[in-house]
C-alpha cells in the first residue's frame, strides 16, 4: 500500500503522523511511504532520516493526497486538505467531528473512509489512541494553569504550590479519566490543594486509593461543581464522552461566581468544551477573559510538546497503521476495536454520537463496510 504523511498545517501544530522508525516498519513489510518535506522538522526528524528509513520525500502536500491510499495525520484535516480527499482513500487521524459540522460535511462529501483515533476502543472500554495525548494534556493543563496564575500573565499572582506559611492554590479537576488523573498527579506534585469531581463512585474510590488523603474527592452535582469552582484558583475541565460533544458542566453563571484572575483550562475543547463560556483558542493566542476569569482553551494542547507527544502517539498507533496498510478495509472487519474508530465511510456517518450531534442518519459501521464496495 502507498502511505502518505503530510505536514500538519494547523496553527503551531508540530507533531507528525509517522516517525522514521515506524516508516521503517512499514517499508520492511513491503509498503511505500511518501513524506512531505519538513513534516518531521518540529520534532527533530529531518527529511534525511525519513529517507534512510525508506520513505520518499515529496515537496507538495497535494501530491500526498493525490497519490496516497492511506493518509496518516495527527490533527483533523484542514479545509484545504479536505478538498483533496477522494473516494477509496483511508484517512487515519484525530477528527473530533461532533462539534465540527463543517469538517463532517466535507468528509461525508469526500467519499473517503475516515477513522478517528479518539474513538478506537480497547478491551475493557479504554481509548488507546486517545490515552497518550490525554496523559500529555492533563499534565500540560496544570503547567498552563500555573503559568497564567502568575501576575505577569494576567493572574492574581499565586504560586501553585504555595510556600512555607502561605497556603497553596486550590485546584478543582472535573472528570477523573486519563486527563484528570494526570492533572491530579502533577498538581499534587507541585503542592497544590486538589479536589476531583466525578459522578462515578468507583473512579473516585480508585483515585482516593491512588493518591491518598492528599486528594479531596467529591461526587458530581451541579451544586458541587458550582461551589468548588467558586473557591478554586484553577479549574481543569477533563470531561469526556467518547465521540460526543462534551456536556456543559460549568455554566456561565458558575463562571460569574469564580474569583477574579482564576483560570479555567478546558481540555475538553476538542469536543466542544465542558464550560459554557469556552471557545477554541490557539497557541498563538491561548487565552481570553470572561467575567474576570482567564480561559485557556487551546484545541491542540499536546502540540506544544510535539516531540514527546509524537512518539507517545506513534507508539500507540503503529499496530493499527500496520493492520490498515497490510489489509486495507479488511482490517476493520477483523478488529472490532478499530471498526469502532470508523466515523465516516463513503458518504455515510458511522459513529452514533456524531450522527446524533449533527443530525445525520446513523449507519452501523459493520453494515456500511460489509455492504459497500471497497
Amino acid at each position: 500500500m502507498l502511505i502518505g504523511v503530510p505536514k500538519e498545517i494547523k496553527v503551531r501544530e508540530y507533531r507528525v503522523g509517522l516517525v522514521p522508525a515506524n516508516v521503517r516498519e512499514l517499508v520492511a513489510r513491503g509498503h511505500k511511504v511518501l513524506v512531505e518535506s519538513g513534516a518531521g522538522d518540529g520534532i527533530g526528524a529531518l527529511d534525511q532520516q525519513y529517507q534512510t528509513a525508506g520513505a520518499s520525500i515529496v515537496k507538495s502536500p497535494r501530491e500526498i493526497f493525490e497519490r496516497a491510499q492511506l493518509i496518516i495525520k495527527v490533527k483533523e484535516p484542514q479545509a484545504v486538505e479536505r478538498k483533496w480527499l477522494k473516494p477509496g482513500q483511508i484517512l487515519f487521524t484525530y477528527l473530533h467531528l461532533a462539534p465540527d459540522p463543517e469538517q463532517t460535511h466535507d468528509l461525508v462529501n469526500s467519499g473517503a473512509t475516515c477513522i478517528a483515533y479518539e474513538t478506537v476502543t480497547a478491551d475493557g472500554g479504554g481509548l488507546p489512541l486517545l490515552a497518550p495525548m490525554s496523559e500529555v494534556a492533563g499534565r500540560i493543563a496544570v503547567q498552563a494553569g500555573a503559568y497564567f496564575l502568575e501576575k505577569a500573565h494576567g493572574g492574581p499572582g499565586i504560586l501553585l504550590g504555595g510556600i512555607t506559611g502561605v497556603e497553596p492554590a486550590r485546584v478543582t479537576v472535573i472528570g477523573g479519566g486519563v486527563v484528570g488523573t494526570n492533572a491530579i498527579d502533577v498538581a499534587l506534585g507541585m503542592g497544590a490543594t486538589v479536589t476531583i469531581i466525578d459522578r462515578n463512585i468507583d473512579v473516585l474510590r480508585n483515585l482516593s486509593k491512588q493518591f491518598g488523603h492528599r486528594l479531596n474527592s467529591v461526587y458530581s452535582t451541579a451544586d458541587a461543581i458550582e461551589h468548588h469552582c467558586s473557591i478554586a484558583d484553577l479549574v481543569i475541565g477533563a470531561v469526556l464522552v467518547a465521540g460526543a460533544t462534551a456536556p456543559k458542566l460549568i455554566t456561565h453563571n458558575t463562571v460569574t461566581k469564580m474569583k477574579p484572575g482564576s483560570v479555567i483550562v478546558d481540555v475538553a475543547i476538542d469536543q466542544g468544551g465542558c464550560c459554557e463560556t469556552s471557545r477554541p483558542t490557539t497557541h498563538d493566542t491561548p487565552t481570553y477573559v470572561v467575567d474576570g476569569v482567564i480561559h485557556y482553551c487551546v484545541a491542540n494542547m499536546p502540540g506544544s510538546v510535539p516531540r514527546t507527544s509524537t512518539y507517545a502517539l506513534n507508539n500507540a498507533t503503529l499496530p493499527y497503521v500496520l493492520a490498515l496498510a497490510d489489509k486495507g478495509l479488511q482490517a476493520l472487519r477483523d478488529n472490532q476495536h478499530l471498526l469502532n474508530g470508523l466515523n465516516v465511510h463513503q458518504g455515510k456517518v458511522t459513529n452514533q454520537s456524531v450522527a446524533t450531534a449533527l443530525g445525520y442518519p446513523f449507519h452501523e459501521p459493520s453494515a456500511a463496510i460489509g455492504l459497500l464496495k471497497e
